[in-house]
């Protein structure tokens, strides 16, 4: 499966040890990896200013990702209206990506998972979930 990774799953994955970095793996081993530039510029921002983890290490999650498909920063943002901005901005990047799961912890795109029909909008728990049937 082509899968869209969020910004917020991957500082989980990155940041943390648990389901996202087990799913994370799962994702590297056996599907297609997609995220966007969008999706990195936010990642390093939240490495670096939130969780203070070093500009050496953000850079070397980044280049990790940067091997996998990168959707190139979007012209204009989803008309699906989403409550945060930036969250329009990374589902248009993982439609144009031709991505067939994104997956998150973002609230406000798993709210609007209905409205979106080219992609299925998953937590990775949900992932998880799918991939074991």
């Amino acid at each position: 499966m082509k899968v869209f990774a969020d910004t917020n799953f991957l500082v989980s994955a990155f940041a943390t040890r648990g389901l996202s970095a087990d799913v994370f793996q799962v994702i590297l081993a056996e599907h297609e990896i997609m995220t966007g530039e969008f999706v990195l510029d936010e990642l390093y921002r939240t490495l670096t200013s939130k969780l203070k983890v070093s500009a050496k290490i953000a850079r070397e999650a980044e280049e990790l990702l940067r091997q996998y498909y990168v959707e190139p920063v979007p012209d204009q943002p989803s008309e699906i209206q989403v409550r945060d901005e930036d969250d329009r901005w990374v589902l248009e990047s993982a439609l144009r990506a031709g991505a067939e799961i994104l997956i998150t912890e973002d609230k406000d795109l798993l709210e609007i998972s209905d409205k979106v029909t080219e992609l299925k909008i998953v937590t990775p728990r949900m992932f998880w979930e799918l991939i074991q049937n």
